[in-house]
């Protein structure tokens, strides 16, 4: 049973990865707006193809072989006329009427003759529809000048007595209809493209709003006008993302309620039993020290559940100044025994976040710094739309394989409760959590001084 479901899970995973790697992304366009324009614009060129396929293998071949036999028809006639009179005497008449009723301007010389290398004869080729249908006919020797003039082609044909000149006019054998259809078609597809694509954008502009709130959301910052709209899919995941975020902010605020009620609860007895210590009497004063030690241990205790509860607090975003921020905090730790430098390049002037929040979150990391180590650089920095701060220090670091066990809750790498060594254990802790909740996040690593590197990013 295991093995089946083991054989199952790795089928699974080669799909998936079958999926990932497929490449079908590679030329996809990256926005849903694209994609979407893409499901449109493929379907209706395709259909354009085909149509026009269509219309050129069957209308445009019907339309130019009627227009070329009628052609071919009307010389042919003139053709008959001429064989059985060699030497017309009322030629001039032939002229007038095939101008008037047939719009054929034609010429004929006695005894002429045609250049054997340009004549149609019944052997071919016959290069195009008009061709073939003089021959089938005419059944004569012909040649076709279609580069005569820009409005007229010249047809010249072998007669017994002579050789018979026509110009024709190209509009006989060309139709604007063809052009016609064809710029209907392009133009009633682009326009029927432009309204899909206009409705097509209404839609997703919902898709962004939820899009933008869900960023928001998961940068802390509250989204107050957000409303679900645009197709019913599209609403149920608004609604889907409006009961989530109240669900969240609904479990944050007892959390932080239950955590402040408790420290409350438990400052008042500690404060009493602080009271009764100091008018013991009798007591060894040894025995005293420790009792106070005690108390004082559980007060920090209370100050760290105090401070992880305030770090999901009521703080409203606000646009704030990092470079002012940042000299502020590295100006109150000036007068720590740990030499402290800052060195910021490239910072946007304003970006919106929780100041407060920012600055509890990288006191605790320049805090445990000092607390460590006698050098603490820090450097921020601006990559793309995030932010980056480092916190190196000299320290001993911590191991590699404790490096993610410290972001647990009152989790301690000194297993000591001495607290010349460390907090309660919820420093890192504090610290990743604010990191998060703006949208970012807080990693350790190897410093370059040899102690810890702290690397916190918040998104612009």
């Amino acid at each position: 049973m295991t093995e089946n479901i083991r054989t199952k899970e790795s089928m699974t995973n080669r799909l998936a990865r079958l999926i990932d790697y497929s490449g079908w992304d590679s030329w996809m366009p990256a926005t849903l707006m694209g994609r979407s324009a893409l499901i449109i614009l493929i379907p209706l060129i395709l259909v354009q193809i085909i149509s026009t396929f269509i219309f050129y293998d069957n209308h445009w071949e019907t339309l130019s072989r009627r227009l070329a036999q009628g052609l071919a028809g009307d010389i042919s006639h003139i053709r008959i006329y001429l064989r059985d009179n060699p030497a017309p005497e009322d030629f001039a008449w032939i002229k007038t009427t095939a101008r008037q009723t047939m719009q054929l301007d034609i010429d004929y010389e006695l005894r002429g003759t045609l250049a054997a290398a340009e004549t149609i004869t019944a052997e071919g080729p016959f290069p195009d529809v008009l061709t073939r249908e003089l021959w089938r006919e005419l059944k004569r020797p012909f040649t076709i000048d279609f580069e005569h003039s820009d409005r007229e082609i010249e047809i010249n044909m072998r007669l017994p007595g002579g050789v018979l000149h026509v110009l024709a006019p190209r509009k006989r054998l060309f139709s604007s209809t063809t052009y016609v259809f064809v710029l209907w078609m392009v133009g009633s597809s682009m326009l029927l493209f432009g309204v899909a694509a206009l409705f097509l954008n209404i839609q997703v502009r919902a898709v962004r709003r939820l899009a933008r709130a869900a960023d928001g959301f998961g940068k802390g910052r509250d989204v107050p006008n957000f409303k679900p709209e645009g197709a019913r899919e599209v609403r149920q995941a608004a609604l889907a993302f409006t009961a989530m975020r109240n669900r969240i902010q609904r479990q944050i605020d007892q959390r932080t309620e239950m955590l402040a009620g408790v420290s409350h609860d438990l400052r008042t007895p500690l404060t009493r039993l602080r009271l009764q210590i100091e008018m013991l009497d009798g007591a060894a004063p040894e025995d005293v020290a420790d009792i106070k030690e005690d108390v004082d241990e559980m007060e920090r205790m209370l100050d760290g559940y105090l401070a992880f509860a305030r770090g999901e607090g009521d703080e409203q975003s606000a646009p704030t100044n990092l470079n002012e921020l940042l000299n502020d905090i590295h100006r109150r730790f000036q007068h720590s025994e740990a030499t402290v430098k800052l060195k910021v390049t490239g910072l946007s002037d304003e970006f919106t976040t929780k100041p407060i929040a920012v600055r509890r979150c990288l006191s605790n990391l320049i805090g445990n710094a000092t607390r460590y180590g006698f050098r603490v650089d820090i450097t921020a920095r601006q990559i793309g739309a995030r932010i980056e701060i480092n916190v190196d220090d000299d320290g001993p670091g911590i191991a590699e394989d404790q490096r993610e066990n410290v972001f647990k809750a009152f989790y301690r790498v000194d297993s000591s409760r001495n607290p010349e060594t460390g907090g309660v254990g919820l420093g890192l802790t504090i610290a990743r959590d604010i990191a998060q909740s703006l949208g970012g996040d807080l990693t350790l690593g190897q410093s370059e001084l040899g102690g810890l590197r702290s690397t916190v990013r918040f998104p612009v």
